[in-house]
């Protein structure tokens, strides 16, 4: 049964990950505590581990895509990369259970603002429809 749990787990990241971009953390972690019954450290350096070809593949076809801002990955990675290796040396000193809490507070927050946040808008400009014209004797 965990070969099951395992392949639905990673098809439902897969196309999370490409589809919003999250990585697949935010639906691997939680699947792999609840249907695995995996302590949560666990589950976080498992996510993290599978991340990575599913963030290649994801990264290359939306670069091909012409979706990518280099430039602003350029700047982003560094703070990622030394706070990814802060965050993973913290989490060897946090309770699991509170590390879980954590996490699901992270979700809550973060689904609530997805849900009533303010978005600015990125497409692209509608044209307005043009007023009608003017009616004769008015």
């Amino acid at each position: 049964m965990t070969y099951v749990w395992a392949a639905l787990i990673g098809t439902l990241s897969g196309v999370c990950s490409g589809l919003f971009g999250v990585g697949g953390g935010i639906v691997m972690i939680p699947a792999m505590v609840i249907l695995l019954q995996m302590d949560m450290k666990r589950a976080v350096g498992t996510s993290l581990l599978v991340i990575i070809p599913t963030a290649m593949v994801g990264s290359f076809k939306h670069f091909r895509n012409g979706n990518v801002d280099g430039h602003l990955a350029a700047l982003i990675i560094p703070a990622a990369l030394v706070t990814g290796y802060l965050g993973a040396w913290l989490t060897q000193h946090i309770a699991s259970a509170s590390l879980r809490r954590g996490f699901g507070v992270f979700l809550v927050g973060i689904g609530i603002y997805l849900v009533l946040g303010r978005f600015p808008s990125t497409s692209e400009p509608t044209p307005s429809t043009p007023a009608p014209p003017p009616t004769a004797g008015t």
